[in-house]
């Protein structure tokens, strides 16, 4: 699958619904307030829903997009009893309105264009956002072979940092590790502006992972310069596309479901042709 189609999939994702058009529109906004970026198109104009629910969610989307890791359990008790069975759907099209304001940002900033964006959007109230985002976009995303294995997993592991995700800082990647990845140079990502082991473009790509994390809405000129020194075009959108998938991670750490599967140390997985995590 090519960058045209990931876009497509980008395009596919924004048309999708968390079941209330209202409340949409009420993530759609929150998320790019807090991201100070423009919000994904929403289908109607804000609309007063349930108060408590409204208030919720609002804080949950907020906090979601600013440092998932600061969501606490009493916040996340409040969205499950608040949205009871829609709480999972609904946290995935958080994760939609947060991130794909990112990748569109991100790929501005490189000069790639609004990949996915459009003009009029075809609105699609029957696909499930959970098994489009997490069966279809992740995976197909994770089939992706443009970039080195290191730099890939390099590029996952300061994502689960970031976001503290407890189950990805335990994982490492069976093919990044043939192809020279290890624990020496993985630990050198926390502090990789002074690192020996990282290359250059490994910090490259580390500065662009911060910036969409952290400041996507102020990518600075040489962030982005050094992705365009060390990837070409098609390397920098799939550089992009991997932040987003490895950001998936905030579904899991907003909802508490985050936990290893190891008491300690690591465990070894692969991703397989289909784009699936297979573990050793």
């Amino acid at each position: 699958m090519g960058s045209h189609e990931l876009a497509e999939r980008l395009a596919g994702l924004v048309a999708l619904s968390s079941g209330d058009r209202g409340l949409d529109t009420l993530i759609r906004l929150t998320c790019a307030r807090a991201l100070v970026l423009p919000p994904l198109p929403v289908e109607v104009d804000p609309v007063e829903g349930p108060a408590e629910r409204d208030s919720v969610v609002a804080a949950f989307a907020e906090q979601f997009s600013v440092d998932v890791s600061g969501i606490g359990e009493n916040q996340r008790t409040q969205l499950l009893a608040t949205l009871g069975d829609n709480a999972f759907r609904t946290v995935v099209t958080i994760f939609i309105a947060d991130f794909v304001p990112r990748v569109w940002a991100g790929c501005e900033a490189l000069g790639l264009g609004g990949r996915g964006a459009r003009d009029v959007v075809e609105w699609d109230h029957d696909t499930d956002p959970v098994d489009a985002l997490l069966n279809g976009f992740v995976p197909a995303v994770a089939r992706l072979r443009g970039l080195d294995p290191v730099t890939t997993e390099v590029v996952r592991l300061r994502g689960a940092t970031q976001h503290n995700c407890r189950l990805c800082k335990s994982l490492r990647e069976s093919t990044a590790l043939d192809a020279g990845g290890s624990d020496e140079l993985y630990s050198q990502i926390e502090r990789y502006e002074s690192a020996d082991e990282l290359t250059k473009a490994h910090k490259a790509a580390l500065r662009y992972v911060d910036a969409l994390i952290w400041s996507p809405s102020q990518i600075s000129d040489d962030v982005a310069g050094g992705v365009r020194k060390h990837f070409s075009d098609e390397e920098a959108f799939e550089l992009t596309l991997d932040v987003m998938r490895n950001a998936a991670n905030k579904i899991a750490v907003s909802l508490g479901a985050d936990a290893p599967r190891v008491a300690e140390g690591t465990e070894q997985y692969l991703i397989d042709a289909d784009g699936q995590t297979v573990f050793s």
